[in-house]
This record gives structure tokens, C-alpha cells and sequence, in this order.
């Protein structure tokens, strides 16, 4: 091959990473999974965004090899398979100025209220969610979810 080849094929490569980079639901949810895997319902309590929203950005993620997912029961979680893109990610806030402090956000590892995942409901007991599609919050009416509520 020649080297010009090798050159532009580099460069490629690298502006797929940035294409991937360059949208701010992207970005926010690569700050969620920073200290770990969340399944999307986490990522949707989360940032506020519609389920079917985030997982298109997901697949993206997922496309340029940023993410990769793993099926627990209903759920599936994601998390970023090299953590060498926080390097990227902090040199820009540090070039924008946009961090509030020395260090990123850690505020995605604690258990959020308004989420139904398995993580954020560890101590409250086990919720299983019967839709096949996704374990996302039924739909009033048209799915049904049981509860089993762990006793030490």
C-alpha cells in the first residue's frame, strides 16, 4: 500500500471518531457511561431524552466503535471500550473552558430516582420488566411488570 494510502486511510479513521464526537446527545451520553455500563432506561432518567432518541445515538456510538453492549436478562447495558476517549473529550472541554471544576462529573454513579433499571433500584428490590423489546418503563395498559421485593 502505498503511504499516501496508509496516510489518508489514518485520517479517515480519525474523522469517523470526531463525526461520532460531534453531537451533544453523543457526548452526553458518553459523560453518563465515564464511570461505567448503564442500560438505556438509566440514560433516558438520566439525560431526558426519549428512549428511541438515545438509542439511535447509541448505534452510532456502537458503529464507530466506541460502545459496546452486553444483554443481561431484559436489559441491556453499554459501555465505552476504550477510555482513551475521555482524553479527547476532556482536552475539548479544557480547550472550551467547560468544565465546572478539576474533574468530571461523578453525579451519574449514584442511583437515580426517576429511573427503573436494575442498578438504581439494587436496594429497593428486583423489578422485572416483561417487554421483550426493550427494559424501558411499560407503556400503561399494554404491558405488565412484577415486582419482587428482596427481604434480608
Amino acid at each position: 500500500m502505498k503511504k499516501e494510502s496508509l496516510e489518508k486511510l489514518n485520517f479517515e479513521k480519525q474523522a469517523r471518531l470526531f463525526k461520532a464526537l460531534m453531537h451533544p446527545a453523543r457526548l452526553a451520553i458518553l459523560d453518563v457511561l465515564r464511570y461505567g455500563e448503564h442500560c438505556v432506561c438509566h440514560l433516558e432518567a438520566a439525560l431526558g431524552y426519549r428512549q428511541a432518541y438515545i438509542s439511535q445515538q447509541l448505534m452510532l456510538l456502537r458503529d464507530a466503535g466506541i460502545i459496546e453492549d452486553r444483554r443481561n436478562g431484559w436489559n441491556i447495558f453499554y459501555r465505552v471500550i476504550n477510555p482513551g476517549i475521555y482524553t479527547v473529550i476532556d482536552a475539548a472541554h479544557q480547550i472550551t473552558g467547560t468544565y465546572c471544576g478539576s474533574e468530571p462529573s461523578r453525579q451519574y454513579e449514584k442511583p437515580l430516582s426517576n429511573c427503573p433499571c436494575p442498578k438504581c433500584n439494587a436496594d429497593k428490590g428486583i423489578s422485572l420488566n416483561l417487554n421483550k423489546e426493550h427494559a424501558c418503563p411499560p407503556v400503561e395498559g399494554s404491558l405488565k411488570t412484577i415486582s419482587i421485593k428482596m427481604e434480608n
